[in-house]
C-alpha cells in the first residue's frame, strides 16, 4: 500500500470516528426515584421493652436464687 492510500485510509478512518462520537450523545438518564420513607415505630416497641424487663427481671431473679 502506498503512503498516499495509506494517509487517505487514515483521514477517512478520523472522519467516520468523529462521527461515530458525535451521535452518542443522546438525552441524559433520568432521574433517580425518592428514596422510601423509614418505616414509623409503632406501638409494638412498648409491647417489646415491656417482654424484655420481664424476662430481665426474671433471669435477674432466678440468678439471686442460685
Amino acid at each position: 500500500m502506498k503512503i498516499q492510500n495509506k494517509k487517505i485510509f487514515a483521514s477517512i478512518l478520523f472522519v467516520l470516528i468523529s462521527f461515530v462520537c458525535a451521535s452518542q450523545g443522546g438525552n441524559p438518564p433520568p432521574p433517580m426515584p425518592p428514596p422510601p420513607p423509614g418505616l414509623p415505630i409503632d406501638g409494638f416497641t412498648s409491647l417489646a421493652l415491656a417482654v424484655g424487663a420481664y424476662f430481665g427481671i426474671k433471669k435477674t431473679i432466678q440468678n439471686t436464687k442460685d
